[in-house]
C-alpha cells in the first residue's frame, strides 16, 4: 500500500485524505451553483445539457478519489482490526463520504425530472452513461423527500453503519479456547475456523466445538447488530415504496424475479445430486454421515501440499495459457505483492479483492495450503482481472452489481480446475474435484440456505426483534430444508448468521444469490469458452468491460444465453452434476 501513501500517520496521507475532503465540498458547491437537486420536470435547454456534463464529470472524478482512499485505509483495518489509528481514520472516512451520498442522492433525484431521450441525443456524456442514467431515473421514483433522504445518510454511521462495525470488529478480534496438544489455548477465529480444513477429525471437531462456544458468548450483541440492521432496512424500503427488501436487491443486482426464481428453481432441483455428493464424500472419508464440521475435510487420497509459492506459480502459469493479458495480470499481482495472504490475530476472514486505483486491485485472503486455497487466490484474482478491463471506464460507468461481479472471478476458478484435473493422477483428481464440489455446494446449498434464512428474518423482523434462540433455529431450519440427509442433522452449525459478516450490511441486503449467479452464470460462459477459444476471449474481455453499461439479461444474450428461464441453470448445474458422478466414480472405484 505503500505505493499510495507511506502510512496513515505520513504527512502524504493527511494531504490526500484533505483532498478528497476539499473535493467533496467542491462538488457540492457545483451542485449548488447548477442547481442539481429535486426538481420539477422541464423542457431541456442548453443550460440543462452543460449542467449535466458538468456534474458527471466532477462526479466521477471525486468518486474516483474516494475509492483509493477508501480502500487504503480499509486496507489497514480488515488486515488489523486493533490498529485504533485505522479505525480512527476509517471513522473519519465515513463522516466525509456521508456528504458524498447525499450528493448521490440529490443527483438521482435530478435525473428523474429529465427528458432522458432528449438528454441522449444531445450530450456524448449522456450517451456514454446511458445505462446509468436510466436506471437513476427509475431509482428516483424510489426516493423518499430531500430532507429524509439527507436525514437517513446522516443517521447511517449511527445505525447501520455502527452495527456492521460492530460485528467486524467482534468477529476480527475474537480468541477462541480451544484443546491443542493436551493443552488449552486461544486462537483467533479466522484460525479456528481453517482448522475445518485440517485431516484429522477429532481436531475439525474440537475446533466446531470451539467456534460454537465462542459464538455463544457473543451471540447477544451480534443478535443486537443483526435485529437493528435488518429493521433498518425494512423501514427504508417500506418508506422508499419498495414491495420488499428483496426487490430493492434485485434492482440493484439488475435482474428482475423471474431471473431470480428461474435459477432458484434450477438449483432446488440440483439438491439431490448435492446431498449425492456429501454421501459419497462421507463414504471416502469412512463415516456413515458427514457432520458439518467434515464439509471442508480433505481426502486422504491428496498427497499434493499447495504452498504459497506452488500456488502462485501454478496460477501464473495456468493464466497465461489462457491469454497473455492474463497471465501478465497475475504475475504483476505477486510480483507488486497485491495479496495479503496469510491468517493473522486482528485479520478478518474470508478473502476479496478491492479496486484500489486504475487498474490496480488488492486482496486480502486467508491462504490454506491446499488446492482450495489455491482455488480461492485464482477467484479473487479473477475479480481484479475484472477490474483491469473496467480501467478504461469512468467510475459510473463502471459499477457493477454483485451478480455480474461473480463472471471473472468463477471463470478464473473454473481455469484453475480444469488445468490441475489435467495435471494430476486419479488420488489428486479426486482431490481437487472435491475441492471444487466443495465449493459448488456452498454456493448453490448453502447460499441457499442463506437466503432462506435471510428472507425469513426480514419477515421475523416486520413484526419485532429475534432473539438469540430465535436466529439459531431459522438457521438449523433453512439448513435442513437444503442439506437435506446430506449431513447429520445432529451437527449442523445454527450460529452461521453470526459468521457471516454479508448479513452486517444495510446497503446490502439479500449478498447472497448473486454467488450462485456468478457462479452459474460463469459455469455457462465457461462452456461457451470451451466450444470457440478464440472467439471467446475477445468477446469476453469485452463483456468484463461492459458490465456497469447493461443489465444482465442483455449481457448474457450477447452468448446467446437467456438467464430468464431454468433451462439454462439447468445446463450450467449439469456441469457440475458430471464432476459429482465423476466424484462418486472414483469413490467407489
Amino acid at each position: 500500500m505503500t505505493v499510495v501513501y507511506p502510512g496513515l500517520d505520513s504527512p502524504e496521507f493527511e494531504q490526500g485524505f484533505a483532498a478528497v475532503r476539499d473535493e467533496i465540498v467542491a462538488l457540492g458547491e457545483v451542485f449548488d451553483r447548477l442547481g442539481i437537486a429535486k426538481r420539477d420536470a422541464a423542457a431541456l435547454d442548453a443550460a440543462t445539457v452543460a449542467a449535466f456534463d458538468e456534474a458527471i464529470g466532477r462526479m466521477n472524478a471525486t468518486l474516483e478519489g474516494v475509492q483509493t482512499l477508501g480502500a487504503y485505509i480499509s486496507s489497514f483495518v480488515t488486515t488489523d482490526s486493533r490498529n485504533d489509528l485505522a479505525q480512527a481514520r476509517m471513522s473519519e472516512f465515513q463522516s466525509t463520504t456521508t456528504q458524498l451520498s447525499q450528493l448521490s442522492t440529490r443527483l438521482t433525484a435530478w435525473l428523474g425530472a429529465l427528458d432522458i431521450d432528449a438528454l441522449l441525443a444531445r450530450s456524448e456524456t449522456a450517451r456514454m452513461h446511458e445505462f446509468m442514467l436510466r436506471r437513476a431515473q427509475e431509482e428516483s421514483h424510489h426516493l423518499m423527500s430531500p430532507a429524509e433522504e439527507e436525514l437517513a445518510s446522516e443517521l447511517e454511521l449511527s445505525s447501520g453503519s455502527a452495527w456492521a462495525k460492530l460485528h467486524g470488529n467482534v468477529s476480527s478480534q475474537l480468541l477462541v479456547n480451544i484443546e491443542r496438544d493436551g493443552e488449552t489455548v486461544s486462537l483467533p477465529m479466522s484460525e479456528v475456523r481453517n482448522l475445518a480444513y485440517d485431516p484429522e477429525r477429532e481436531t475439525r471437531r474440537l475446533a466446531y466445538e470451539a467456534e460454537l462456544a465462542a459464538w455463544v458468548t457473543h451471540a447477544v450483541p451480534l443478535a443486537a447488530a443483526l435485529n437493528s440492521i435488518k429493521g433498518q432496512v425494512n423501514t427504508l424500503t417500506q418508506r422508499r415504496g419498495w414491495e420488499s427488501p428483496l426487490d430493492e436487491a434485485l434492482f440493484g443486482n439488475n435482474i428482475d424475479r423471474t431471473t431470480l426464481d428461474a435459477m432458484l428453481t434450477a438449483a432446488r432441483e440440483s439438491f439431490p445430486d448435492f446431498r449425492r455428493y456429501l454421501r459419497a464424500k462421507a463414504k471416502a472419508l469412512g463415516l456413515d454421515a458427514l457432520a458439518w464440521y467434515d464439509i471442508f475435510a480433505p481426502l486422504a487420497e491428496s498427497t499434493r501440499v499447495w504452498d504459497y509459492a506452488q500456488g502462485r506459480d501454478f496460477i501464473i502459469g495456468v493464466f497465461g495459457d489462457y491469454s497473455p493479458k492474463m497471465g501478465g495480470f497475475a504475475e504483476r499481482a505477486f510480483r507488486e505483492n497485491w495479496i495479503d495472504a496469510e491468517p493473522r490475530p486482528g485479520k478478518r476472514d474470508g478473502a476479496f479483492c478491492m479496486g484500489l486505483r486504475g487498474d490496480e486491485s488488492r486482496i486480502l485472503a486467508n491462504y490454506k495450503p491446499v488446492f482450495a486455497g489455491v482455488s480461492t487466490l485464482a477467484h479473487e484474482l479473477g475479480h481484479g482481472y475484472h477490474n483491469l478491463n473496467r480501467a478504461d471506464r469512468t467510475y459510473l460507468q463502471r459499477t457493477t452489481p454483485m451478480t455480474l461481479a461473480e463472471t471473472a472471478s468463477i471463470f478464473c476458478e473454473t481455469l484453475i480446475r480444469d488445468a490441475a484435473l489435467r495435471d494430476s493422477d486419479s488420488g489428486e483428481q479426486l482431490a481437487i474435484l472435491e475441492a471444487s464440489l466443495q465449493g459448488s455446494c456452498q454456493v448453490v446449498v448453502d447460499i441457499t440456505s442463506r437466503f432462506l434464512f435471510e428472507q425469513a428474518v426480514f419477515e421475523g423482523r416486520l413484526e419485532r426483534e429475534l432473539s438469540v434462540d430465535e436466529l439459531n433455529e431459522l438457521m438449523l431450519d433453512s439448513q435442513r430444508q437444503t442439506y437435506g440427509d446430506g449431513l447429520d442433522g445432529g451437527a449442523l452449525h445454527p450460529y452461521m448468521w453470526a459468521v457471516k459478516g454479508h448479513y452486517y450490511s444495510t446497503g446490502r441486503s439479500y449478498y447472497n444469490y448473486p454467488y450462485m449467479f456468478g457462479l452459474l452464470f460463469g459455469l455457462g460462459l465457461y462452456a461457451r469458452f470451451q466450444a470457440a477459444p478464440d472467439e471467446f476471449r475477445g468477446s469476453y474481455d469485452n463483456l468484463l468491460a461492459s458490465t456497469g453499461e447493461a443489465d444482465a439479461a442483455t449481457l448474457a444474450n450477447r452468448f446467446g444465453i437467456d438467464i430468464t428461464t431454468p433451462d439454462f441453470w439447468r445446463a450450467s448445474l449439469a456441469i457440475v452434476r458430471e464432476d459429482i458422478d465423476r466424484f462418486e466414480g472414483l469413490v467407489t472405484g
